[in-house]
């Protein structure tokens, strides 16, 4: 592609800068307006400045991946309220046998869900659960937190819905989710392994089963919206944190039983000897849970647990129907089914099944997060229209090509660069087609493999370093911000971990990337 006009490529590079710029600064000092606004701004100025007309703008934005991620926000919210991530904090507390034991469970749950559920979702729920057991058990909250952040990076690599570059990769490559989870699966496998493994090396001694280790007094932190907590980065979903209400819950479930005074009298057994309360006829709750004044041949009981037992019923029976619809989503995925479709239809079969006003759960959609991407989506390609991408491509290609190992090692560089300094998923929307179009050349299976080695290393990329990720900043402003067992991760504490880390896990993956 021959490059345009000095002027529109200056114009074009102007408006992507400021996205690139508020993409990895969003509360710079001189534009603190944020992600979402600044990929906005970076839009309208592609137009603006003419780089793209009005209607090569619209056409840029990809609805596909939009349907796609909002149907996985919908799940994961109803998801969230169905309790299956207080199951998976559950499974981490449960007979662990010590720091280490802990540490690889940390590994392995993080990873597990990040890739069912998104990285960042994974990290919003569980960083508050994870440094309370760690301070519980006189432990050092960093390893845990860097297990988190790392594990739940790793394992959304796993899946197209891990994380949002995978979606991208999922959509525009045309790979089915079978092929791409099995072709990226052994890697991400080996790859949480050895991640483990770098962290149990790194912090051995601290995880001593010998509980030795100093509580640091929690220091009482302002309470901080949820919002607030992720605004450095997006979380597919905002999570409640709080138990939801679920389906057919009354306001007879909130109440106080040793307190309540809805009873319902049953009528007396004729036995003789009955006595009644002439005062009242209806008899109050004892604070130990007896009824006063109940005497023989009487019987009162709570209305509340009279219908207990068939709320809870009900609610055992919702619990389970968002499991199979979630279930029912994945299967209709590794089916090859069309992805957006799928994530909507089990969104809008959960609203269905909740057979209530949607808009709470609703309300719980990072809509921020999709005006991002239909911002995004418009600036890149404008971008891509300057022709700098592509005179960068074809410097580069002649040394990148994936059928050499010093290709594969060159190709991986460049990509774990840009992911550091323009972040995944501007750089999977810059790279992906001419990486792609080059290993097509060679053959379609290359072309396969180019797409999940853009996946692999542009997000293992964001284990790199605290600003590399959205996981790593969620994880590091939870915890800072926790009202209970604040933490302080620093850059240069996660940096000692993830610079290393990042660079032999990105070099097994790529050794046991595969198309099938």
């Amino acid at each position: 592609m021959a490059m345009e006009p000095t002027v529109k490529v200056a114009l074009g590079t102007a408006a992507f800068g400021i996205l690139w710029v508020l993409a990895v600064f969003p509360a710079v000092p001189f534009l603190p307006i944020g992600r979402t606004a600044g990929s906005l701004l970076g839009a309208m100025l592609m137009v603006l400045f003419g780089v793209m007309s009005a209607d090569e703008a619209y056409a840029a934005v990809d609805l596909p991946i939009l349907g796609l991620l909002f149907g996985t926000m919908v799940v994961s919210v109803y998801l969230e309220r169905a309790d299956m991530f207080k199951h998976l904090g559950r499974l981490l507390s449960w007979r662990s046998q010590g720091g280490k034991d802990l540490l690889v469970r940390t590994c392995v749950v993080a990873a597990l869900a990040s890739a069912l559920f998104t990285n960042d979702t994974c990290c919003v729920v569980l960083t508050e659960f994870i440094l309370k057991i760690a301070r519980q058990n006189n432990l050092p909250p960093k390893p845990f937190l860097l297990a988190l952040a790392s594990s739940a990076n790793i394992g959304s690599a796993a899946t197209p819905i891990g994380n949002p570059q995978n979606l991208v990769i999922a959509v525009q490559s045309g790979i089915s989710f079978g092929q791409f989870v099995f072709g990226i699966l052994p890697a991400t496998l080996v790859g949480a392994v050895v991640n483990a493994a770098i962290l149990l090396c790194l912090y051995w001694r601290q995880l001593s089963d010998e509980k030795c280790v100093e509580v640091v007094a929690p220091v009482p932190t302002e309470v901080v919206e949820e919002e607030d907590v992720t605004s450095h980065r997006f979380s597919p979903a905002t999570m409640s944190h709080l138990r939801s209400q679920q389906p057919g819950s009354s306001k007879l479930d909130t109440l106080d039983h040793s307190s309540s005074e809805a009873y319902e009298p049953v009528k007396p057994v004729s036995n003789g000897d009955t006595k009644t309360d002439a005062t009242f006829g209806i008899h109050q709750r004892r604070g130990d849970g007896r009824v006063n004044g109940a005497k023989d041949g009487y019987s009162f009981h709570s209305v509340e647990e009279k219908e207990e037992p068939m709320e809870q019923w009900k609610s055992t029976l919702w619990k389970t129907c968002v499991y199979v619809i979630t279930m029912s989503m994945l299967l209709a995925l590794l089916l090859g089914l069309n992805m957006s479709w799928s994530a909507i239809t089990a969104a809008l079969a959960l609203i269905v099944l909740d057979f209530k006003d949607a808009r709470p759960c609703l309300e719980k959609v990072s809509y921020p997060l999709l005006l991002f991407f239909c911002g995004m989506f418009i600036t890149v390609d404008g971008f891509n229209k300057t022709g700098i991408p592509s005179a960068f491509w074809e410097f580069v290609e002649p040394y990148a090509r994936i059928d050499t190992p010093s290709g594969i090692v060159i190709l991986s560089l460049v990509i774990l660069l840009l992911s550091n300094v323009a972040s995944n998923v501007p750089t999977v929307l810059l790279l992906g087609a001419r990486v792609a179009a080059s290993a097509a050349a060679i053959s379609a299976a290359a072309e396969t493999n180019a797409w999940l080695i853009l996946a692999w290393v542009s997000t293992v990329a964001g284990n790199l370093s605290l600003l590399s990720s959205a996981a790593n900043l969620i994880v590091c402003e939870q915890a800072r911000r926790s009202q209970q067992f604040g933490y302080t991760l620093s850059f240069f504490g996660h940096l000692q971990f993830g610079f290393p880390a990042t660079l032999v896990v990105t070099g097994i993956g790529l050794l046991l990337i595969r198309s099938n």
